[in-house]
């Protein structure tokens, strides 16, 4: 939807010939696998918004570099990361809403739930923790139809301040990124 309202192409984040191959890591248990299965398919995906960028067409990702290093780092990888200063820098919205709203939406997805689906569950605050360095724009969606989201998406770009958006970005500079430890700090366990 916001694609089309920004007449903007959208690029998936896991390219389709990346898709294979993701059935096949997200099956296994490995989180480091995992996580640079990801970061390949982003970097792949990088330079096919970079090429839309330069050629002036706009461009809209579902997920980008900040959602794979917080949910691998809340999941307990211990691989450390510096992204490139040459990555497309997004205007990122993070969508939240209430747990209770969550966790209704989660239960009616018409999607198998995936034994990463189900750890990331059991580490929604490690989860939310870790988006806490990227620059983003937080959107709260609890009682809002998706058309309503979409509205409060462009109306914070065209208006400032929203009511549901907060302008201010979230977090730091944007490829200045916490190292990714292997234990959560302070409990000496992933």
């Amino acid at each position: 939807m916001l694609a089309e309202a920004r007449q903007a192409v959208l690029v998936p984040t896991v390219p389709p010939v990346f898709q294979p191959l993701r059935r096949e890591v997200d099956k296994r248990r490995n989180v480091e696998a995992r996580m640079c299965f990801y970061l390949s398919a982003l970097f792949t995906a990088a330079d096919e918004i970079r090429r839309y960028l330069t050629a002036g067409v706009p461009v809209v990702v579902e997920s980008y570099f900040a959602r794979c290093l917080a949910n691998h780092r809340a999941l307990g990888t211990g691989l450390r990361v510096t992204l490139p200063p040459t990555l497309p820098r997004p205007v990122t919205y993070y969508l939240v809403c209430a747990e209770d709203e969550r966790r209704r939406r989660l239960a009616a997805r018409d999607k198998p739930v995936s034994h990463w689906d189900a750890l990331v569950e059991t580490v929604t605050d490690r989860v939310t923790d870790a988006y806490t360095p990227f620059p983003m724009r937080c959107v709260d969606t609890t009682d809002l139809s998706p058309d309503e989201v979409l509205q409060a998406i462009l109306a914070s770009d065209t208006q400032g301040a929203h009511s549901r958006a907060h302008t201010e970005p979230v977090g730091a500079h944007p490829y200045l990124l916490p190292s990714v430890p292997r234990h959560a700090e302070g409990t000496g366990r992933p």
